[in-house]
């Protein structure tokens, strides 16, 4: 999903855990788009609506 077959780099995939953003993070707490873990029921409804939008091909905000 990264590359076409006629390129030949290697691609290594790294991430960040949840626990080592709150590290390098500590006074910022906005891990909600990471988790899941929406603070309101429109935060829910504003994610929702733009997986929506990116599946449908809409370049429209959310919100």
């Amino acid at each position: 999903m990264l590359k076409t077959e006629d390129i030949n780099a290697e691609v290594e995939v790294i991430y960040q855990s949840i626990e080592g953003l709150h590290k390098a993070c500590p006074d910022n707490l906005g891990d909600w788009y990471f988790t899941g873990n929406y603070p309101t029921p429109g935060g829910r409804r504003v994610v929702n609506q733009a997986f929506i939008n990116f599946y449908e091909g809409n370049d429209k905000r959310a919100y």
